[in-house]
């Protein structure tokens, strides 16, 4: 569709739609093309990197208080566009319209907590360590930043790294997935109405050209990354070689044990929410539950009427459950999983293949899934599906199944429902993951906690956000000092140590 809108680049404060390359941006309810997105090559990075790096020496001099100011007036903007936000979500990305407000309500949450910057970037000082001298700490920017972020969060994850970045006093550049950039764009307009400088924020719309560019480029610091295992370890590679700061967030297989004595009825509406929520498409999504004892029948005939009750359609609608995958390529992915799952001997008892919603029959639509007596040794088992697909699982007891959550190669999300709280606590402390839910499926945790998990779903030292983003996007620098007039004469040429 050559007549559809262009979806450009935003460098130094202007929104460029020239390119050599573009790519289709669809609605996924109803399979049309609505926008062109701009695919940068290698000119149009390192046009991004020199704006950023021009306006690094002022923004990086600026007090943190100054820092702080501009993050409560974008927030406050957030706050103006909310809705608008959100529509743009359901536009591009698919979700329904109340899952879109609940993702930019998370996102501004990280921006409310980057507003306290000047107190969480206070350091410590030790007065007289010794001989007169004063020992402190600073915590300084890194330089110029940027981030690579998925399709299926297109304001949250953004917010997840643009304030930690910007109250650290760097400059950033963010590469938005090619799916649904539009919002990209949103957020760079509002940043600049919120008194950011120009230079110190730019979007870099691409593919994996622009994504080898930032890689690459001598004038990058640290780059993040959210979005599936094999890319995250491959940003991870390729940014420690190029002398890159890294912080990549990969996939994950999100367990879910169901003990005997839990609420039934609460363990089933939380599965229905963690795994058909968003179509699946979220990395904290439920895709596995794991049934300990007898429970396995009863938790199915709680899921069946509810499964059966879900409402898939446009995300604008506001009746709607459940909406579309991404693209018909991802659509047609979900789909050979369940295929696969079919061939290895999964049961499988709700069939989401081939779904079709009235009047939106082009629509990129997979229905809810339902897989039993699924094993460890199945595709649908290993792999990230990011779709709606949930696996049942059966285990003689608990211990059976913290030993197979553990055994497997992704460790980010988990779930325990249960009503006995030594189990509860045996749970939290020897589970293998990063973030855990007690009686809760998608254990995300709040701003000031971090994101993040274990395993092969994290690569690098540092968690998104909260304190851990702040350590991420500043380097660490401990100052000594003293006087003359405590300095004593003669040369020393033992070991210093505090006197």
């Amino acid at each position: 569709m050559s007549n559809a809108p262009i979806i450009g680049h935003y460098i130094n404060g202007q929104q460029q739609d020239a390119s050599e390359r573009f790519s289709d941006v669809f609605n996924p309810a109803t399979g049309e093309v609505q926008g062109r997105v701009a695919l940068a090559e290698l000119k149009t990075v390192d046009e991004a990197v020199a704006a950023a790096q021009a306006a690094f020496p002022a923004w990086a001099d600026q007090s943190s208080l100054r820092r702080a100011r501009v993050m409560f007036k974008f927030k406050e903007l957030l706050d103006q566009h909310h809705d608008e936000l959100a529509e743009i979500i359901c536009r591009e990305h698919g979700k329904v319209f109340s899952d879109a407000k609940g993702e930019v309500v998370r996102g501004i949450e990280i921006v409310e907590f980057a507003c306290g910057a000047p107190s969480l970037l206070k350091s410590d000082f030790s007065d007289n360590i010794g001989g007169g001298i004063d020992n402190w700490n600073l915590r300084q920017p890194l330089g110029v930043c940027a981030g690579v972020t998925p399709f299926n969060f297109p304001v949250m994850v953004p917010l997840w790294m643009i304030p930690m970045a910007l109250v650290t006093g760097n400059c950033f550049i963010l590469k938005p997935s090619e799916r649904d950039p539009s919002a990209s764009l949103l957020m760079a307009r509002l940043l600049k109405q919120a008194g950011l400088p120009d230079g110190v924020f730019n979007v870099v719309q691409g593919d994996k050209v622009a994504v080898d560019a930032l890689l690459q480029h001598k004038g990058i610091e640290a780059i993040s990354f959210v979005g599936s295992t094999p890319i995250a370890e491959y940003i991870h590679q390729q940014g420690t070689a190029h002398g890159k700061r890294v912080q990549a967030l990969g996939g994950a297989k999100n367990h879910m044990i169901v003990m005997p004595d839990a609420d039934l009825d609460q363990a089933a509406d939380a599965l229905i929410g963690a795994a058909y929520g968003s179509a699946g498409e979220r990395c904290m999504a439920i895709s596995i539950a794991v049934v300990v004892g007898d429970v396995g029948q009863k938790l199915i005939d709680k899921l069946l009427p509810r499964i059966d009750s879900l409402k898939v359609g446009n995300g604008m609608n506001a009746d709607s459950d459940m909406g579309p995958l991404v693209t018909a390529v991802h659509k047609a992915k979900v789909e050979g999983y369940i295929d696969q799952g079919v061939k290895e001997g999964a049961k499988l008892i709700v069939d989401g293949r081939n779904f079709k919603v009235p009047g939106a029959e082009q629509g990129f639509f997979v229905g809810a899934t339902l897989f039993d007596d699924v094993t460890p040794e199945m595709t649908i088992y290993k792999e990230e599906i990011f779709g709606p697909v949930l696996g049942i699982v059966h285990v003689p007891d608990f211990a059976a199944a913290v030993e197979l959550i553990n055994a497997h190669e992704f460790g980010n999300g988990v779930s325990c429902f249960t009503s006995d709280g030594g189990i509860a606590r045996a749970f939290a402390r020897n589970i293998k993951v990063g973030m855990v839910g007690i009686n809760v499926p998608i254990p995300v945790p709040m701003a000031w906690h971090s994101f993040g998990g274990w395993k092969r779903s994290l690569f690098g030292d540092h968690h998104a956000y909260g304190e851990e983003g702040l350590r991420f996007y500043s380097r660490y620098k401990s100052v000594m000092q003293r006087w003359p007039d405590s300095i004593a004469k003669g040369a020393e040429f033992s070991m210093p140590t505090a006197k």
